[in-house]
């Protein structure tokens, strides 16, 4: 290979597209296509980042990166957790044909990770077992909400794990946007919110056995897994010295993160070395979080200073490894 040319990334699990859909919009109360700037308005919130509708631009880029396969899932904006199940149900089996129809203009390069509504889980079994039946069992879903009181402990998701678990799926977990006021200040609702929204999926998960008890699924962290490396130690301490409610007898936590999968997205070495440590080198996952400035926008250059075995980790044997690319 030419020493010039950039290593080869065999899959993005982490990145965005907005399925534009004009002619089924017009029947979804809450969003407008507006076709002169070419944006989506969604609740009142416009998405204004050109590329995230065109998967042209996404290819592109991946062209540009040596990025053979791209995992696309919705952005944040549209989760839309506020609708009720009726409106959610049209909502996701618009943005899920939407997804659908964006990877098939490149069949070989992009594959949709389907959109599970967090909000409702019934429904979000309930598509979960549809898709999984059609023979794809990869999905997306918000990873709850403060705004909302979504913790994916509670026993209504036990559905839902069941089916991701019997079909072996594959399940990124991405932030919503933190609803304390107290991050409103300095973007801290994404630079910090998001870390410890993504932090607080994984305790619940492994504190309340969700995890151990359904091996097949495979659930992967967004943003080196947010803050889940750095508290993993303080959570198993506070299982060993009796905090109340801490110690479920579910499997410490140090041992219940590695069976998280975790994007490389952390924006230093030291955290992505810890994230590696916790869930273990063969678990991270490379995401670029396209198109958002907030990801890997220049991933060989953001991520040259990796150690180069982990790199090629990231890069193509652990998505191999894992079997992501069957």
């Amino acid at each position: 290979m030419d020493q010039a040319e950039p290593e080869r990334i065999a899959l993005d699990i982490h990145a965005h597209l907005a399925p534009v859909l004009p002619e089924r919009l017009g029947a979804i109360p809450g969003v407008d296509w507006n076709a002169d700037p070419g944006t989506l308005t969604i609740d009142g919130y416009t998405l204004a980042a050109p590329s995230v509708y065109r998967a042209e631009a996404l290819i592109g880029w991946m062209d540009t990166n040596r990025v053979e396969r791209a995992w696309i899932s919705i952005p944040p904006p549209l989760y839309r957790l506020d609708l009720d199940e009726a409106a959610t149900r049209s909502w996701t089996l618009y943005v899920n044909d939407g997804l659908d129809a964006l990877a098939a203009l490149f069949p070989e390069r992009l594959a949709p990770l389907h959109h599970l509504p967090v909000s409702h889980p019934a429904l979000a079994a309930e598509i979960a077992t549809d898709r999984a039946g059609r023979g794809v069992a990869r999905f997306a879903m918000p990873a709850g909400s403060q705004a909302r009181e979504i913790i994916l402990s509670d026993p209504a998701y036990a559905p839902l794990w069941a089916t991701l678990d019997e079909s072996r799926a594959f399940l990124f977990l991405h932030p919503c946007k933190g609803c304390d006021p107290r991050y409103e200040p300095f973007y801290l609702h994404n630079l910090m919110g998001s870390p410890v929204e993504t932090a607080l999926a994984a305790a619940h998960l492994a504190m309340s056995g969700v995890l151990e008890r359904h091996p097949g699924m495979r659930v992967c962290l967004a943003h080196g897994g947010g803050a889940a490396a750095a508290v993993a130690g303080r959570l198993e301490r506070g299982q060993l010295t009796g905090r109340p409610g801490a110690d479920t007898g579910a499997q410490k936590p140090r041992l219940a993160f590695r069976r998280f999968c975790v994007d490389c997205i952390t924006h230093d070495p030291a955290a992505l070395r810890l994230a590696t440590e916790i869930h273990g080198e063969g678990h991270v996952l490379f995401g670029s979080d396209w198109p958002f400035s907030m990801g890997l926008p220049d991933p060989h250059a953001q991520l040259s200073d990796t150690d180069p075995a982990l790199r090629r980790k990231i890069f193509h044997d652990n998505p191999v490894a894992l079997g992501l690319l069957k």
